[in-house]
C-alpha cells in the first residue's frame, strides 16, 4: 500500500501544479489575446463549467470500471490540456480550451479522491488530508514554475509544455503504482439509497459552506486588509499567503489530528477555530488583526474537505464515485458563487459585514459536524 498511497500523492500534486501554473500565466493570457477583465472573467467561467460537467459526469464511470481507469487516463490528459490555452486565438477558442481542461480537471479531482478513499480504507488509519495538503503543495510548485518563466520572458505556451511534460511523466509514474479498484457499480444502490442519497447531500451543504468560505478568502483578503483597513497594497497581499500557508499547514497534521480525535471533534473544533478567528479579525478591525484572522480561518478550514470527502467516500464504497461528485459538484457552486455572494453583501452592507457571512457558514459547519458519523447502513431482511 505504500507505492498506491505514493501514487495518489503524484495524482493530488500534479492536479494542483496544473491549476497552479495556469493561475501564474493568466496575464499572459489575457495580454496575448487583447482581453479586457469582463471578457476573461467569461473565459474563466469556462473551466468551471467543464469542470462542474465532469464530476458530475465520472461519479457513475469510478463506479462502474473502478477508479484507476479513470483517473490515470485523465491525469494524462491533464498535460495535454494544460497546453491547450496557450494555442488560444481568441476568446472563443480560449473559452473551449479551458472547458477541456476544466473537464478533464474534474474528471481527476473525483476519482483521485475515489482511489484515495480506498487507499485510505486499506491503509487502516486517516490519510486523506495529506493527499489534499500534497495539493496544495502543487499549486504552489506550478505558481512558483509559472513565475520562474513568466520571469525569464518565456512565452504561455513554452511554459505549459514544459509543466504539461512533467505532468505526464508522473501520471505516468503513478500509472504503474496506483491502486486497483474492483468496480463494476452500474446501477444505484438498493437497501437504504434514499438515506444514503440524504446523507451524500448534505456534505455537499457542508462542502459548500467551506468552499465559500476559500473562495471568498481568494477574492476578498487582500482587498478587505487594504480598502478596509488601509493598509498597504504589499501588506495586503499577505492575508491571502497567511491563508493559504496555514491551510496548507494544518493539512498535513489533519491525519494525526483526525487519529486522534475522530472526524467528528475535528470538524466542530476546524469550524469554531475558523468562526473565531476571522469573526475576531473582523471585530478589531486593524491589519495586523485581518491578516491573523484570515491565518486562523485557513487553519480552520483546512481539514475539514477531507473529511468531507473521506466521509462521503465511505458512506457505501460501492457507489463512493457517485458520492463523491455529488459532493465536489456542491461544494466546487460554493467555490464559484463565494466570492459573487460576499461582493453582493458588500454592496448592501460594507465589505466588513459581508465577511461575516463565510463566518456564520463556518459556526453551522460546527454545529452540523456530527453528520460526518459514519452511516449505518440497514441490516439485510432475514
Amino acid at each position: 500500500m505504500r507505492r498506491a498511497r505514493v501514487a495518489v500523492y503524484l495524482l493530488f500534486l500534479l492536479a494542483g501544479m496544473a491549476i497552479g501554473t495556469w493561475t501564474a500565466r493568466i496575464p499572459a493570457i489575457k495580454q496575448g489575446l487583447g482581453l479586457s477583465d469582463g471578457t476573461l472573467s467569461l473565459a474563466l467561467l469556462a473551466i468551471a463549467l467543464g469542470a462542474i460537467v465532469g464530476m458530475q459526469v465520472v461519479g457513475r464511470l469510478v463506479d462502474r470500471y473502478g477508479s484507476h481507469r479513470v483517473m490515470l487516463p485523465a491525469a494524462l490528459l491533464q498535460g495535454v490540456v494544460l497546453v491547450a490555452p496557450a494555442c488560444a486565438v481568441n476568446l472563443g477558442t480560449l473559452a473551449v480550451a479551458l472547458f477541456c481542461f476544466g473537464l478533464v480537471h474534474g474528471v481527476l479531482d473525483v476519482s483521485m479522491n475515489a482511489n484515495a478513499v480506498e487507499v485510505e480504507t486499506a491503509s487502516g488509519r486517516p490519510i486523506m488530508s495529506s493527499f489534499h495538503a500534497v495539493f496544495s503543495l502543487g499549486g504552489f510548485a506550478g505558481a512558483g514554475v509559472g513565475g520562474l518563466f513568466a520571469s525569464a520572458d518565456f512565452s504561455p505556451f513554452i511554459t505549459f509544455l514544459s509543466v504539461g511534460a512533467v505532468i505526464v511523466a508522473l501520471a505516468a509514474w503513478a500509472g504503474r503504482w496506483a491502486h486497483r479498484s474492483a468496480g463494476g457499480h452500474a446501477s444505484s444502490p438498493a437497501g437504504g439509497g434514499s438515506r444514503l442519497r440524504l446523507g451524500v447531500l448534505f456534505l455537499g451543504v457542508l462542502a459548500f459552506c467551506c468552499l465559500v468560505g476559500e473562495g471568498a478568502a481568494a477574492d476578498w483578503s487582500s482587498v478587505y486588509v487594504r480598502d478596509s483597513l488601509g493598509a498597504s497594497p504589499g501588506f495586503a497581499a499577505v492575508a491571502y499567503a497567511a491563508f493559504s500557508i496555514m491551510m496548507t499547514v494544518g493539512r498535513l497534521a489533519g491525519d494525526r489530528l483526525a487519529a486522534r480525535f475522530g472526524p467528528v471533534l475535528l470538524v466542530r473544533g476546524c469550524g469554531l477555530l475558523a468562526a473565531a478567528g476571522l469573526g475576531l479579525g473582523l471585530l478589531i478591525g486593524q491589519p495586523w488583526a485581518g491578516v491573523v484572522g484570515f491565518a486562523c480561518f485557513g487553519a480552520g478550514l483546512s481539514c475539514i474537505i477531507p473529511q468531507i470527502f473521506s466521509a462521503a467516500g465511505h458512506r457505501d464504497p460501492a457507489y463512493a464515485g457517485r458520492a463523491l461528485a455529488r459532493v465536489a459538484g456542491i461544494g466546487y457552486l460554493g467555490f464559484l458563487s463565494g466570492p459573487v455572494l460576499i461582493g453582493a453583501a458588500a454592496e448592501l452592507t460594507g465589505l466588513p459585514r459581508a465577511l461575516a457571512v463565510p463566518v456564520l457558514l463556518a459556526t453551522f459547519v460546527a454545529l452540523a459536524a456530527p453528520a460526518l458519523r459514519p452511516a449505518r447502513t440497514p441490516a439485510p431482511a432475514p
